[in-house]
């Protein structure tokens, strides 16, 4: 019974509101569903059935028996015993335009975002400095965490894209670099997005899985699978989810982006031999999503089946878009690292860590 008047009262909300919610959805950080030549471009592609992208393997985004409801308000409402910390985290501001041009290094900001310096070029991923969601008051940053912003950034030669869900494209963050970014390397239709936020086409590299790009001066990047979804609003999957490996003159990165475990990372390892730091998703898992997101008990598996020098875990440590504790991560990279027998980088945010 009480779920039923739950349920009646968001559903007369919404239809109250109803002029108000086409207005919302109607903000230019929606962005825009892919359109004229770059969706015909879309409908030549492999992962697309004619009406969205498709995962290489069957992929529902929901794997419990829980109803959508029973999952929203279990995360609205229910239990949530240290799935944020109490006090501010600790981060480490560094001037990021001081950092030196001869060496390469990566700098984590918290959850997927961070910059790289690779062979004197400056490659930043998925920055959120302002907003993980539509609205504010949901999906906050944890205390602490949100002292970089835009103006901290350098000049960027790559911003990477690895999908269009709000906790890795900020609106406001890439439109305030826009002047400063060379080139955006993102998958199919995500461009869509950067064009209507006022990037100049020429500036957008959009990749299908397996296309690559020669970016000059010695740069190659090849999209390359994930076991996800996409979508800004309420049209789904209309745009492309992808990881990249990343060459440079000097070593191969490869940026996970996120998703759940699937066969694509054994062919990563296979295709890329030589992977010198694999970047991957660790956390927001739940057993209600298992397949978008990586369970901790594979998290060893794919350090194993990618095969990288060393790894670095992200999506974790700055938003709370699950049900375990904010700190659990960090113990399921530390396991994962001994089961695979690899070397493991746990910087915390905003420290850097040279590669050379």
């Amino acid at each position: 019974m009480r779920n039923l008047m739950i349920t009646a009262i968001i559903l007369s909300v919404l239809f109250i509101l109803g002029d108000a919610s086409v207005l919302f959805l109607g903000k230019a950080s929606f962005g825009h569903i892919p359109q004229g030549k770059r969706l015909e471009r879309i409908k030549q592609s492999p992962n697309y059935d004619g009406d969205k992208f498709v995962n290489e393997v069957e992929t529902p985004h929901m794997t419990s028996n829980k109803s959508m409801f029973d999952v929203w308000m279990d995360f609205l409402v229910g239990e949530k015993a240290q799935t944020t910390p109490d006090t501010a985290l600790h981060v480490v501001k560094t001037d990021l335009k001081s950092l030196p041009q001869d060496r390469d290094w990566i700098v984590w900001f918290g959850h997927s975002s961070y910059l790289m310096n690779l062979s004197g070029k400056k490659v930043l991923v998925d920055p959120v400095f302002y907003m993980g969601s539509p609205v504010s008051f949901v999906n906050r940053m944890f205390k602490g965490t949100d002292v970089y912003k835009p103006a901290d950034m350098p000049d960027i030669d790559y911003l990477v894209s690895t999908h269009d869900h709000w906790d890795h494209l900020d609106y406001q963050v890439v439109t305030e670099l826009e002047p400063r970014v060379k080139k955006v390397v993102t998958g199919l239709g995500v461009g869509e997005h950067f064009e209507y936020w006022g990037y100049p086409v020429e500036k957008l590299v959009e990749l299908d899985w397996w296309e690559s790009a020669d970016l000059g001066d010695g740069f190659n990047v090849t999209a390359t699978p994930t076991r996800h979804f996409s979508g800004r609003d309420l049209h789904q999957d209309k745009t492309l989810w992808a990881s990249f490996a990343f060459k440079s003159t000097k070593r191969t990165v490869w940026i996970g982006g996120d998703g759940g475990y699937g066969p694509h990372f054994e062919k990563i390892g296979k295709k890329f031999p030589d992977i010198d730091l694999a970047i991957l998703e660790n956390g927001q898992y739940s057993k209600d999503w298992a397949y978008v997101h990586t369970l901790p008990e594979y998290l060893g598996k794919i350090m194993t089946e990618l095969d990288a020098n060393r790894y670095i875990t992200v999506h974790h440590s700055k938003f709370c878009l699950s049900q375990h504790s904010y700190y659990e991560p960090l113990e399921n990279a530390k396991r994962a690292a001994s089961e695979s027998h690899k070397p493991l980088f746990m910087p915390q945010m905003g420290e850097v860590v040279y590669l050379d």
